[in-house]
């Protein structure tokens, strides 16, 4: 999957303009594709070029103008090309796994800190999606809302990154309790 995809995802259901988009990304897109605002800026103004999102600018006052993107249909016809296209697997890459990977020749109190860490930032993350999660589905039960409700791509992909991060958060936790254990 490239940028470009993940862009056109994220413009499908409303207008952005490149600060709304990196915020889009930030709470939502996130969970499944990072990317920092210059590369979003970039990929913008290369999806604009080749016809795949159009933008209009926004005049307004005592602010800098702004400028609007949306999904063209030719934009639309590549997310659909690219959805017939194979999904490739996806691998992890940690940094944290590669300290409890060297646990044994590593001190223990420094790498229970890094776990605790990871597991607050999960915790937190945890938090962001289920307050988004909320938020889509209002006051319908979850399952009333994945039955009926209007738009549910965006809430079945912030289920996976809330799903991601709870077992980060819980995995942390188990590898903390085991190097205590055995530090004990």
């Amino acid at each position: 999957m490239a940028l470009r995809h993940a862009v056109l995802a994220a413009l499908l259901d409303e207008e952005l303009s490149g600060y709304q988009l990196a915020k889009a990304f930030d709470l939502g897109v996130a969970n499944f594709w990072h990317a920092q605002p210059q590369q979003l800026y970039a990929e913008l103004a290369r999806l604009e070029r080749e016809g795949l999102v159009a933008g209009r600018e926004i005049v307004q006052e005592a602010r800098p103008n702004k400028r609007l993107f949306r999904v063209t249909d030719e934009g639309l016809a590549e997310l659909e090309r690219f959805a017939t296209v194979a999904a490739k697997p996806s691998f992890i890459r940690d940094d944290l796994l590669v300290k409890v990977q060297a646990a044994d020749h590593l001190d223990t109190a420094e790498l229970i800190g890094r776990l605790t860490e990871r597991a607050e930032f999960a915790e937190g993350k945890a938090a962001q999606f289920e307050a988004l999660l909320k938020g889509m589905r209002g006051e319908r039960a979850e399952a009333e809302f994945l039955r009926y409700g209007e738009r549910i791509g965006p809430y079945l992909t912030c289920r996976r990154g809330l799903d991601f991060e709870r077992a980060n958060r819980d995995w942390c936790r188990e590898v903390i309790a085991v190097l205590r254990a055995r530090s004990a």
